[in-house]
């Protein structure tokens, strides 16, 4: 227990600099190779020390000790474009000019219409990700088992600091969650089995990005640590199980950090989260069913993004998850394969343009749907998974796992980022510049955020049974 321990530490240490892409939002579709394989399930089908961290009722099937340790490569594309920032410059360069200490001087007479650039798409720089695993279980009697967990199981991060044509003003996020669980099953009676694990989790959250024409915003990293927990039920009968999890919610704060960068894009008034982004609570369910050396499996799940402080103030709803899973086991080796479906929890935010005496009324929506595309663009909908197991011997398992998601693709409406911005910029907080500014505002062309997602994860690993 010492050793696996340490090992865990070594392995938070590792995770504490990973960003990663997830799949279901920010969250991966399962934990282990085995679960990845079959879509993510595991809600009912055991897998040993593995599930702690899907039902924690489920690590009763250990028979006495059992270790894994995974390693997964993940590999996403995503690219983005946007003209939101070239449309700014197109609107104000034609209606007026900045003097060397930055105030703007709007044109005598009537605006005139600002070009509209095309949208130009470039990759983002954060590229693949190798993501540590460490699962332990015990049984100590009969009825009663325990283990330790510590995994990767959440993360997001995009990289446009070297992207100069694609309109990203810079931007750069790195987001990475890692749960250590201890959790703990006991046989209730006969089929029954009930789980409870105790959760730390541990968040890092880093933002990067141009403020136009201030400079570059950038806090460094932000951490912190929040608790939770999960409980688990699993019945089985006659090789037919049911399985049920609730995850609680978990609060988490990155310090200076999104407030800072609402704040700099003028809408921290109106976004009132702050620096929170609360890891969502989760309700799912399962069933499994062998027959023979055939298993299948289906899990149903919802993830309360519309819920969660943060996420929901950025416009991400409520998400349901459909996995499905299938396993030939043979004496030595065993096939699965499985498939995983969630619509993306992300809705475009109204960001049309819309002068009013008030100001731009698209302006907010706007500043979320960029936020969303370029920075936390988890869209991905559509999973399909294939793995299988050797075993070396009675003790020792090799597990892989592979994932391919295809590329979808989202455009959101920024126009009232470019209306907002031009008209900041045009009035430069000079009262007699408001009427003007609102006249080169409106005159601004419309812009959008354009992003592109697709998926590819190898997960290898190793099992051993004392």
């Amino acid at each position: 227990m010492k050793k696996t321990i340490k090992l865990a530490v070594v392995a938070a240490l590792a995770l504490g600099t990973t960003s990663v892409f997830a799949t279901n939002g920010d969250l991966m579709i399962g934990q282990g190779a085995k679960a990845r394989s079959m879509g993510g399930t595991g809600i009912a089908k055991s897998f040993g020390a593995e599930s702690a961290l899907v039902n924690p009722a489920n690590i009763s099937s250990v028979e006495d000790m059992e270790a894994t340790i995974a390693i997964t490569y993940f590999a996403p594309d995503v690219k983005l474009g946007s003209n939101a920032r070239a449309n700014i410059n197109n609107a104000l360069g034609v209606n007026g000019a900045f003097a060397p200490d930055g105030s703007y001087t709007p044109n005598a007479g009537a605006p005139v219409a600002g070009a509209n650039s095309s949208v130009v798409m470039g990759d983002s720089g954060s590229g693949s990700s190798v993501i540590p695993e460490i699962y332990f279980a015990s049984k100590l009697t009969n009825k009663l088992a325990i283990g330790i967990a510590v995994a990767g199981t959440a993360g997001m991060g995009t990289d446009y600091t070297n992207s100069t044509d694609n309109g990203t003003f810079g931007m750069m996020t790195a987001l990475s969650l890692l749960k250590v669980a201890v959790p703990i099953s006991y046989n209730i009676n006969g089929g029954l089995t009930l789980g409870v694990a105790a959760i730390m989790q541990y968040g890092s959250l880093e933002m990067k990005h141009d403020t136009m024409p201030q400079g570059t915003r950038a806090n460094g990293a932000a951490s912190d640590i929040g608790y939770g927990y999960e409980v688990g039920l699993n019945y089985t009968n006659s090789g037919f199980t049911v399985g049920a999890v609730y995850k609680s919610a978990i609060a988490m704060s990155y310090d200076n950090t999104i407030s800072a960068s609402l704040n700099d894009f003028g809408v921290s008034q109106a976004i009132t989260s702050g620096d929170s982004l609360e890891q969502p609570e989760e309700r799912g369910v399962g069933i499994a069913y062998e027959m023979g050396a055939s298993t299948l499996t289906a899990d149903y799940k919802t993830i309360f993004w519309g819920d969660a402080k943060g996420y929901s103030d950025f416009g991400w709803e409520n998400q349901d998850v459909y996995a499905l899973g299938y396993e030939y086991s043979a004496k030595s080796w065993a096939f699965r394969a499985g498939y995983n479906y969630a619509k993306s929890p992300i809705i475009e935010q109204n960001g049309a343009k819309g002068m009013t005496a008030q100001g731009p009324q698209g302006y907010v929506g706007a500043v979320k749907n960029f936020f969303n595309m370029a920075g936390f663009p988890g869209i991905i909908e559509t999973h399909y998974t294939i793995g299988g197991a050797y075993n070396i011997s009675e003790s020792l398992t090799l597990d892989g796992s592979f994932i391919y998601a295809p590329e979808v693709s989202e455009s959101f409406d920024t126009s009232g980022l470019t209306e907002g911005a031009a008209y900041n910029f045009a009035s430069n907080g000079n009262t007699a510049n408001q009427a003007a500014a609102a006249g080169i505002a409106a005159m601004s062309s419309s812009s959008s955020a354009d992003v592109t997602h697709s998926q590819m994860a190898l997960t290898l690993a190793v099992s051993y049974k004392f």
